[in-house]
């Protein structure tokens, strides 16, 4: 199971029980106001914005709380204005992360994360030092215990899709990041979408043993609980029986 997706399955779940904390709420109106300030406030017409909407509502987000994001970031509303950072570094094991985030302080941001990897036994690197390792994908979970891949497979492909895998409790389908939409609404109606989003997945995975895996899980923890950080990748594989 490679680490990213092992790592989206826990944040998934850990997800519904911290739905209510302010800090899920936090990055999903960031998220939002980034896509609506750079795309209008229209989730019809924007389709970075619906996606960061229907994100926040699969999290509860009350719908006053979303509306009052867009409303900021289209000037309605005076509001914090946040840019779009990434950064990269390296794990334990040398394995190699992405980090998204907003920020209306990169330079602070910047610190913060490089003293969350230093103090876990990572390392920041330069711009483009891992970033060839990834490549961005459209990325649709579906629980695996309501399909199955045989039923999956024909659907999917008809729609679009690029692959299909089974992913520990998922099916995960890959698309083209231009197709996401359209796959994701072919397959709408027909199967449980649980989650979908465009997203750096790995060409190639680093295999790692349990205690440096444990070691990246919570590298991945520590970096996820700081505000600014939105996203993260990373190119591991984990042995079979290693959790949060």
């Amino acid at each position: 199971m490679s680490g990213h997706s092992h790592w989206a399955t826990i944040k998934h779940k850990k997800a519904a029980a911290d739905a209510k904390k302010n800090k899920v709420f936090s990055k999903h109106a960031r998220a939002i106001m980034v896509a609506a300030k750079q795309g209008g406030g229209d989730p019809d017409t924007n389709i970075k914005l619906q996606y960061a909407v229907e994100a926040a509502r699969a999290d509860n987000m009350p719908r006053d709380n979303i509306e009052r994001a867009i409303k900021r970031a289209t000037g309605e509303l005076e509001g914090v204005r946040f840019e779009e950072v990434t950064y990269e570094g390296f794990g334990p094991g040398g394995t190699a992360f992405l980090v998204d985030t907003l920020t209306d302080n990169r330079n602070r941001s910047a610190a913060e994360i490089r003293k969350i990897f230093e103090s876990r036994g990572g390392k920041m690197g330069a711009a483009n030092s891992v970033g060839y390792l990834f490549e961005r994908k459209g990325v649709i979970r579906i629980p695996a215990n309501t399909t199955t891949e045989d039923d999956l497979m024909m659907p999917a492909l008809d729609a679009g899709a690029e692959n299909l895998t089974l992913d520990g409790d998922y099916l995960v389908v890959t698309t083209a990041p231009t197709e996401l939409d359209k796959v994701r609404k072919g397959l709408t109606g027909k199967f449980t979408i649980e989650a979908f989003e465009l997203s750096m997945l790995p060409k190639d995975v680093v295999k790692v043993d349990a205690e440096i895996g444990k070691r990246l899980l919570e590298l991945m923890d520590a970096l996820d609980d700081y505000d600014d950080v939105q996203k993260l990748y990373s190119n591991f594989a984990l042995p079979e029986g290693v959790t949060a």
